[in-house]
């Protein structure tokens, strides 16, 4: 059984910055793709951004420009910094581990408000 467990979310104001981590408990860490998915309220779960085990990227239209996913494979912790934060950035975030079975965080919320 692997474990994510996120944190960094909080309350930020419009064109704030955020910085949320996902750390996993498994020793193979580096071998896995992993992501970034939100649910904003009333709405469904979202893919924001993906990152291979090889370091390759990818992003939601929504937010490329402005969040940078990233991972370090000696500390097991994937990262996603968010930039120019819009209250349309506000949502539930989940990290994901793409493995032999589908693993999810437990998810840490975002808003974005004045």
């Amino acid at each position: 059984q692997v474990q994510l467990v996120e944190s960094g979310g909080g309350l930020v104001q419009p064109g704030g910055s955020l910085r949320l981590s996902c750390a996993a408990s498994t020793n193979i860490f580096r071998i896995y793709p992993m992501g970034w998915y939100r649910q904003p309220p009333g709405k469904e779960r979202e893919l924001v951004a993906t990152i291979s085990s090889g370091g390759n990227t990818n992003y939601a239209d929504s937010v490329k420009g402005r969040f940078t996913i990233s991972r370090d494979n000696d500390k097991n912790t994937v990262y996603l910094q968010m930039n120019s934060l819009t209250p349309e950035d506000t949502a539930v975030y989940y990290c994901h581990l793409d493995g032999p079975l589908d693993y999810w965080g437990q998810g840490t919320q975002v808003t974005v408000s004045s």
